[in-house]
C-alpha cells in the first residue's frame, strides 16, 4: 500500500520538502540541491518545476499561508485556544507550518504581514464579540489585546528547548502544551491579581509620561 507521501506529485514533493528546509535554514542558507534531495528529485527537475529558490519560495508562502488561514476560519469562533487544538490534531505538521511562518515574520517576507494581520484580524474579532455578548471582559485596547493573544499562542507553540525543559520535558510537543494547557485558561479566566492595583499605577505611570512627537 502506498504511504501519503508516494501518492504526491513531483511538484507537491518538492514544495513540502522546501517548506521543510526554509522553516528550518532560512530562506538564504537553504538551498535547491539539499531540497531536492530530500524530495528524492533531481535539481533540474526544482528548476524545471519553479524556476527558481524565489519562485519555490512563494509558492511555499503561498500553500502555508492558505492552509493556516483556512483552519484560523474553520476554528471560528471558538477563539485564543483552537491553535492549541489544531497543535494536538497532528502536531508535527503544524509546529512545521508555524515555524516556516515564524521564519518568514523573521526575514520580514511578505506572506509573513498577510499572516500576522489576518490572525489579529480573526483574534480582535473574536475580542469584540465576546466584548458584546457579555462573555469577555472590556479593553482599554482591544487591537493591543488581539496582537497579545496572537503572540502568546505563537510564542507557546515554537517554546524553546530551555523553557520546555524547565517543565521536565527536553523539548516542546504534545505533552508540554497539555502541561499548559489549564493555566493557560486560567490566566484568561481568573487573570492573575487579585485587585487592579498594578493596573492603576500602569494608568498613573502612563498618563505622567510626556507624549512622543510623531
Amino acid at each position: 500500500m502506498c504511504s501519503a507521501s508516494s501518492d504526491l506529485t513531483a511538484q507537491a514533493k518538492i514544495r513540502n520538502a522546501a517548506i521543510a528546509h526554509f522553516a528550518q535554514d532560512g530562506f538564504q542558507k537553504a538551498n535547491l540541491r539539499a531540497i531536492a534531495a530530500t524530495a528524492r528529485v533531481s535539481a533540474g527537475l526544482v528548476i524545471h518545476h519553479f524556476g527558481s529558490k524565489e519562485k519555490l519560495r512563494s509558492v511555499c508562502d503561498d500553500h502555508v499561508l492558505r492552509l493556516l488561514v483556512q483552519r484560523a476560519d474553520e476554528a471560528r469562533p471558538s477563539g485564543m485556544q483552537d491553535p492549541f487544538r489544531e497543535y494536538l490534531s497532528n502536531p508535527e505538521e503544524y509546529r512545521l507550518q508555524v515555524q516556516y511562518m515564524l521564519r518568514a515574520i523573521e526575514e520580514d517576507m511578505p506572506a509573513a504581514a498577510t499572516f500576522v494581520n489576518t490572525l489579529v484580524d480573526e483574534s480582535e474579532e473574536i475580542l469584540r464579540a465576546g466584548i458584546a455578548d457579555g462573555t469577555m471582559h472590556p479593553s482599554s485596547d482591544v487591537r493591543a489585546l488581539a496582537v497579545l493573544s496572537v503572540l502568546h499562542s505563537v510564542a507557546t507553540l515554537t517554546m524553546p528547548p530551555p523553557l520546555a525543559r524547565a517543565l521536565g520535558y527536553e523539548r516542546f510537543g504534545p505533552d508540554v502544551l497539555r502541561r499548559l494547557a489549564l493555566p493557560t485558561l486560567e490566566l484568561y479566566t481568573h487573570g492573575l491579581f487579585t485587585d487592579d492595583a498594578a493596573l492603576k499605577a500602569a494608568r498613573a505611570a502612563l498618563n505622567d509620561s510626556p507624549q512622543e512627537e510623531d
